[in-house]
């Protein structure tokens, strides 16, 4: 699972990079916030830890950045040595999904990355097979039909993902906004239905059906 770590304080990087290799993940680590951004803007990460107070952007910064301009909801968590409660504000509407006051214990960040990964369900199905023809790579946010890599927006990622946990079953649209858009502004039912059609144009138009006046079913 790849991971995006903003970290100036070379001991803490360091001490924080080795950490989160020894438990598995594949870390991207940065010193200042221009360096983080672009790499969030260009890869796809399973979610970032983005410490505030950095060189050149600060962590909040850069998550204002890909919230606002690139419509980009990577997880994030927030590391800070900040105690006020202006930085802990600024960062949850911001659209922080979790925020982790230095100094910490390395046992403290394992369980808020425990649940952020089970919040966004990451790292359970590192592919999915979905018929003999589609193949769903949840965490690279792609589709592989026939052969062919389609690449899908993050929540078209998260919609599918959750339609593959409940097939066969009728689905309503408040059901996904109540999973999928928890703690977020809550799109309407036109953005959704955009998302759906997005779907049904890379995995093939028969595979969601429609079910008027209550949702959707995905086979």
């Amino acid at each position: 699972m790849k991971v995006l770590l903003l970290e100036d304080d070379p001991s803490l990087n360091y001490l924080l990079n080795e950490h989160l290799h020894d438990q598995g993940f594949e870390v991207t680590s940065c010193t200042n916030g221009q360096e983080a951004l672009e790499y969030l803007i260009d890869e796809v990460f399973a979610f970032a830890l983005l410490d505030i107070n950095t060189p050149i952007m600060s962590g909040i910064e850069v998550l204002k950045t890909i919230r606002t301009d690139y419509k980009n909801q990577t997880p994030v968590i927030i590391l800070t040595a900040f105690q006020d409660m202006k930085h802990l504000k600024e960062s949850f509407e911001s659209g922080v999904d979790d925020y982790i006051k230095k100094p910490f214990d390395l046992e403290e960040l394992d369980q808020r990355i425990k649940k952020l990964c089970k919040q966004f369900n990451l790292g359970n199905e590192s592919e999915v097979k979905i018929s003999e023809e589609i193949l769903f790579l949840p965490e690279l946010c792609q589709i592989i039909l026939n052969g062919e890599t389609k690449h899908l927006a993050q929540k078209e990622r998260d919609i599918l993902s959750y339609f593959c946990k409940h097939r066969n079953r009728v689905v309503s649209s408040e059901e996904l906004l109540q999973n999928i858009w928890a703690y977020e502004e809550m799109p309407t039912d036109a953005t959704i239905r955009v998302y759906i059609k997005n779907l049904r144009e890379s995995l093939g138009k028969d595979r969601i059906q429609t079910i008027r006046g209550i949702g959707y079913k995905f086979e």
